[in-house]
């Protein structure tokens, strides 16, 4: 399966780059797409998808030889939401998006089933599957995730203990449905993640995707929402913890594509420890279609000490002048003294107020989740890594 959809010579008047026989995708949905990795040139880390990526940390990720049996899962039981194998020929593979970086190709091009995961019913109901004892293989995988029209579902997908996984994850949002997707990254230190996202909506349909990124030595969890049908709304939600030599990314693409839908994208995220990097790019997409869109996107990163870096990318393309209103906004900075001098004033250590203030911060992503088990999990999870600041 491969897209056409590569910028020729003469669109806009492009010309070739100075370092090389290529010209720079103007537009966010003109970059190439295909399931196929021999379609993609060997990764040098100087392209657009992965200059501010660690590459050399994952090579065999994207060049190499990846198994892609069944991984090995543990899964919870729901009234409404089933797990089977599917092969790779099945018409809901590919519905959602298709891979635009080498990675995410080479996990297509390798994997044998996909793991799917059906949501129906509208009651609602909880579960989680976790992929647990990858071990040092570099190994590939698939999973779908898909809710029926007017179901309703809140699904986990976490990861633990070691890897070296690349994946692709599809969710299909039914017309009318309402759907929340967890991906929860509580890997080993040392384990490494690659993860493309690619989320189709339907009619009237509200999908609320969010990202936790908590361990791992380098995760890169890129979420790609196609807001296809009138109506649709996505919630993207994440959040983000780096301590000292981790890099953990998001690289964010919202396309507007159909009238009257809307989005909201939070990201948040800390860093402590020298060699901590963070990395948010967020690409919103408005088509020429998409009339009467209300979308806003947002990244907000705290320091918390010296040594780290973290880089914020909001992008924002309008193609139609008829929206309801876009935006986005980006910022990077230390604790606010003022908050510290107010807690400190009434008797609080220096190091407690410094904890408070970064828990008040990222507590907003927490209680939005909707899950009081998971957001209580969350908690003591971002509480032990202040113990360590």
């Amino acid at each position: 399966m491969t897209s056409t959809a590569m910028p020729t010579a003469e669109q806009h008047g492009l010309v070739a780059h100075s370092d090389g026989a290529f010209v720079p995708v103007q537009t966010r949905s003109e970059r190439f797409r295909s399931t196929n990795v021999a379609d993609f040139e060997p990764v040098n880390g100087r392209e657009h998808e992965w200059k501010l990526s660690p590459v050399a940390a994952f090579a065999d990720l994207t060049s190499g030889e990846l198994d892609g049996s069944r991984l090995p899962i543990e899964t919870t039981d729901a009234s409404g939401i089933s797990y089977s194998y599917i092969a790779r020929d099945d018409a809901r593979i590919g519905s959602a998006g298709i891979p635009e970086e080498r990675a995410s190709a080479n996990a297509w091009s390798s994997f044998g089933e996909a793991l799917l995961v059906s949501v129906t019913g509208e009651d609602a109901k909880t579960a989680v599957v976790t992929r647990t004892g990858l071990g040092d293989v570099p190994r590939a995988a698939h999973t779908v995730i898909e809710a029926a029209p007017n179901s309703r579902g809140f699904i986990v997908l976490g990861g633990a203990g070691s890897a070296r996984l690349s994946e692709n994850v599809e969710i299909i949002v039914g017309d009318g449905a309402s759907l929340t997707v967890v991906s929860l990254q509580e890997w080993d230190d040392e384990a490494v993640h690659l993860s493309s996202q690619f989320a189709r909506l339907g009619r009237d349909s509200f999908l609320k995707h969010i990202v936790v990124s908590l361990g791992g030595k380098v995760v890169r969890v890129n979420p790609s929402t196609h807001l296809a049908e009138q109506g649709a709304d996505i919630e993207a939600l994440g959040l983000y913890f780096a301590d000292a030599g981790q890099h953990l990314e998001q690289q964010v693409y919202v396309h507007h594509d159909a009238p009257h839908t809307k989005s909201r994208v939070t990201y948040k995220g800390a860093l402590q420890g020298s060699g901590a990097r963070t990395v948010w790019v967020g690409d919103v997409l408005i088509g020429p279609k998409a009339t009467g869109t209300d979308s806003y996107e947002q990244n907000r990163n705290l320091v918390l000490t010296d040594g780290t870096r973290a880089d914020s990318v909001p992008n924002l393309e309008i193609e139609t002048g008829d929206i309801e209103g876009a935006g986005h906004a980006s910022a990077t900075g230390r604790f606010d003294d003022e908050q510290l001098f107010y807690l400190m004033a009434r008797g609080i250590s220096e190091d407690e107020a410094r904890r408070l203030v970064v828990r008040g911060f990222l507590t907003e992503i927490v209680q939005k989740i909707g899950s009081p088990e998971l957001e209580e999990r969350l908690t003591a999870a971002l509480e032990a890594e202040l113990q360590g600041s």
